[in-house]
């Protein structure tokens, strides 16, 4: 992965004159990134989607086919399959992906002098938004519901893209508690300090790069041109961790996605991940993950092969 060394990690968002949304897609990986005009024309677009950035509008992000780690605010997560996130207002977000997705991603902005807070009806809208600022995963029937009317506004176009938008919006406010979970684990926002966002983004985008390799707290000094000290006290307020606890849970996340794809030794893993003392590896593991790596890959195949029994019982059955 490339060293954004000069890029700034604030995406600007122009929506067109009158717009109050846009939706986007990819097809292939989040850095080929299309805006789709109404009635699905495309027009390529460049975006920040395949590095760590913020934006001040809301987005809510529909992904397929993702095997990858998803970072939002503080959280390092493993991404395997579908992924539906609503990421608040300058929360610092980003997938690292690795082969061929898709994804749509609705993206607005709501100021508090927006008209649509002249509608006493969009008070409803207040909590959601409130709690986007930690990142909501959407789950269950209401991930579902919000992917196919995203799907649907690609053909749309005029009123009807505009009136299922709103139901976007309604369907999120209306779905179930249990299908919104938080992601982060504090309320999380990047307004304001622009040279400091600047400075930080450079050293997590050389962090994801070259986390196998080695890391030197030097090279991020260097990279942000801060003190100790600074680096320090800012790292923890842009990434919501310290430095080191941010590098081990980006190296642990790819030594589950590892272990998961591969039959690969645990020790020839955790070495090619970036981790040179095998007992650090499983103490940072076992902190993080909650058991031994033998036993995570142990309960992969057995949660596996019990799906494939109940394929194979269900084959059985119908035929």
């Amino acid at each position: 992965m490339p060293i954004h060394s000069n890029a700034p990690p604030r995406e600007d968002v122009c929506l067109s004159q009158g717009q109050s949304f846009r939706l986007l897609r990819w097809r292939g990986g989040p850095e080929t990134i299309e805006l789709l005009q109404s009635g699905a024309r495309a027009e390529p677009w460049q975006g920040f989607g395949n590095r760590w950035h913020y934006h001040p509008e809301y987005e809510l992000a529909a992904v397929w086919g993702a095997r990858g780690t998803r970072f939002v605010a503080d959280s390092v997560e493993a991404v395997d399959g579908e992924d539906v996130v609503l990421i608040g207002s300058n929360v610092p977000h980003y997938w690292d992906l690795r082969g061929s997705s898709e994804g749509l991603v609705l993206q607005w902005n709501f100021p508090r002098h927006h008209g649509v807070w002249a509608l006493q009806e969009s008070a409803v809208l207040l909590p959601l938004l409130d709690q986007s600022n930690r990142g909501l995963r959407i789950g269950g029937g209401l991930a579902a519901r919000v992917t196919e009317l995203m799907r649907e506004m690609v053909h749309s176009e005029g009123l009807d893209r505009l009136a299922i938008f709103f139901k976007v919006l309604a369907s999120l406010v209306a779905g179930r508690e249990s299908e919104r979970t938080t992601i982060s684990r504090q309320a999380f926002s990047l307004e304001g300090s622009a040279q400091q966002q600047e400075a930080i983004s450079r050293a997590v985008s050389h962090v994801l790069g070259n986390y196998r390799t080695g890391v030197r707290l030097d090279d991020l000094l260097r990279l942000s041109s801060m003190s100790r000290a600074t680096f320090a006290r800012q790292f923890q307020r842009h990434a919501g961790k310290s430095f080191s606890s941010f590098l081990n849970e980006v190296r642990i996340q790819a030594v589950c996605r590892a272990l998961r794809e591969t039959n690969v030794p645990v020790a020839v893993i955790a070495l090619e991940e970036g981790f040179n003392q095998l007992s650090f590896f499983n103490r940072i593991f076992r902190r993080i993950v909650g058991c031994t790596p033998r036993q995570y890959r142990a309960q992969l195949r057995s949660s596996a092969e019990g799906s494939l029994q109940k394929t194979a019982v269900l084959s059985a059955f119908l035929t």
